[in-house]
């Protein structure tokens, strides 16, 4: 028996004054917080439609996720207008949310991974990049401190690739120089992130994390490890996507309309091609401690899903770090080093981890959309 499950349901009915509810799964994630969605009938007696309300469920055992951070965001970005949950209800001792419901439509769906609609891409871009410049201009939660994105949370994350990728997943011994490589690259990565403009960032505002609603605008959910940290963040998670891949181009066309909203909003004291670099070096940092998540994720907690985004990933980094000379040496490290191993253990995963199509929705329901979270980088998961 589902104890967690039948108290959260139990809770549900008393909060709604009902004599009891039915939960059905929606999905887990990364962490250990799961949802559960509720359909009721309408509360609105003129509606003569028939029409029916969904609500979502959210059960998060204290004693391993602090909601608090959740609470305070939603509460805040959705009174400022921002397309967020609305909480409905709450028991914080319990670890028991009730929620507006955003549906299942994923923008991921909409573009097409698989074979990237450009029409779809400017439709939706646009309006992720409007609501992200809003989200840039909000203060912190009130009774609320964002965590910095600091030094030692940047060298943590890019630590995951040659710990976990490099080493756990492809079994490579580097030697001394060749750390002393990735620590000269990194510290690079991480003075750059430092050096720009410090912005409330959602951390994982992707396709998989915005809601396409009823009337074709965007909600956005996962945001509950927000931090103060670099203005490009958001937009390169968004525009370098870990799952889907547009033409570099496209990708500048709409880092140069965010760059002008920004430019519109606040006084940018660095011209478009700063930005781009700033905007290239973030995506490195953030692709680095992707592909070691999606190795962790398999080696360590048997969700082999992602594995099949880690060439993806990769090859972001060395397209990426082809560009820059002060990069040359690491570049040429991944191309020498890292890429033969790596076509070599994609060869194996194929072989060893063809699952049945339920499987592979399985591994992706339970780490959906916070397998980049700060839980999992904290060891939570």
């Amino acid at each position: 028996m589902d104890q967690r499950k039948e108290e959260l349901g139990i809770w549900v009915a008393g909060v709604l004054n009902l004599s009891e509810v039915s939960l059905s799964v929606v999905s887990g994630d990364a962490s250990f917080r799961r949802y559960f969605r509720l359909t009721l009938p309408s509360l609105d007696s003129s509606d003569s439609s028939n029409s029916s309300l969904s609500l979502i469920a959210m059960d998060a055992p204290p004693e391993k996720e602090d909601s608090s951070s959740f609470v305070a965001i939603a509460q805040d970005w959705f009174q400022k207008g921002i397309a967020v949950p609305e909480i409905k209800a709450l028991d914080l001792e319990k670890g028991f949310l009730l929620l507006s419901d955003l549906g299942d439509d994923l923008l991921l769906d909409r573009l097409c991974p698989e074979n990237p609609q450009l029409e779809q891409g400017d439709k939706y871009y646009q309006q992720a990049i409007t609501t992200l410049l809003k989200i840039q201009q909000l203060d912190a939660p009130e009774n609320y401190v964002l965590p910095p994105y600091d030094s030692a949370l940047l060298q943590r994350e890019m630590a995951l690739f040659p710990d976990w990728l490099v080493a756990n997943k492809l079994g490579l011994r580097l030697d001394a120089g060749e750390l002393a490589l990735l620590a000269d690259s990194f510290k690079k990565l991480e003075e750059t992130a430092l050096a720009q403009r410090q912005v409330l960032v959602h951390r994982d505002y992707h396709a998989r994390n915005l809601m396409v609603l009823k009337d074709d605008s965007l909600g956005v959910i996962d945001f509950q490890d927000a931090v103060l940290g670099p203005v490009s963040y958001d937009l390169v998670s968004m525009l370098r996507d870990c799952y889907i891949v547009w033409p570099d181009e496209k990708v500048d066309q709409w880092c140069h309309y965010f760059y002008q909203g920004l430019s519109q909003q606040q006084d940018i004291k660095i011209d478009y091609a700063r930005f781009k670099k700033d905007f290239d070096f973030m995506g490195l940092q953030r692709h680095l401690k992707a592909a070691g998540i999606f190795a962790r994720l398999s080696l360590r907690d048997g969700k082999h899903a992602y594995l099949a985004d880690i060439p993806r990933t990769v090859a972001y980094i060395v397209r990426i770090s082809q560009l820059y000379p002060e990069l040359a040496e690491f570049h040429a490290f991944l191309v020498k080093r890292v890429q033969p191993c790596l076509e070599k253990a994609c060869a194996v995963d194929s072989a060893q981890h063809i699952g049945t199509a339920q499987e592979i929705e399985s591994d992706q329901e339970t780490a959906r959309g916070l397998e980049i979270d700060s839980g999992l980088l904290a060891g939570k998961a």
